[in-house]
């Protein structure tokens, strides 16, 4: 995984919104494209984020309109990464913030998302025999003599 980079990873192809758009024109961007969070972008420039947490917390929980603008609702200020930073970077960000996506940005062009399912696809790579074969070592290891 150290050797690995955002870029290898990361969905390139990333749904964002307009900062003007309202709450609902989110949430139904996030249905139909069947995704957790959208990029709030402003100017081209990467400036928030809307999760499906954030609807909940901040619409529904409020009862707040749904025409409420997405820079009200939005997570901010943005946590990125260069896709050139190493995975194992990305996931210490991501552990440190606790948050599950985090946008690569590259001079200042918004160029991908990854999550901590993107992690853990990652880390699921190889066989169950493999993987049981590497376990079986491990645990070997560290049986006292």
């Amino acid at each position: 995984m150290a050797g690995t980079f955002v870029h290898d990873i990361m969905k390139k192809n990333v749904i964002s919104i307009d900062s003007s758009m309202t709450a609902q024109d989110a949430a139904k961007m996030m249905d139909d494209a069947s995704i957790g969070a959208i990029v709030v972008l402003e100017n081209g420039i990467a400036i928030g984020i809307v999760t499906e947490r954030d609807l909940a917390r901040r619409i529904v929980a409020k009862g707040k309109s749904l025409t409420t603008n997405v820079k009200e609702v939005m997570s901010s200020p943005l946590i990125v990464i260069n896709p050139d930073e190493t995975v194992w970077e990305a996931a210490q960000l991501m552990k440190t913030r606790k948050i599950h996506r985090m946008p690569a940005v590259k001079e200042n062009r918004l160029v991908g998302i990854v999550t901590t399912s993107d992690m853990v696809r990652l880390c699921s790579i190889g066989s169950d025999s493999e993987l049981r074969k590497i376990t079986e070592q491990i645990l070997l290891r560290m049986k006292p003599q």
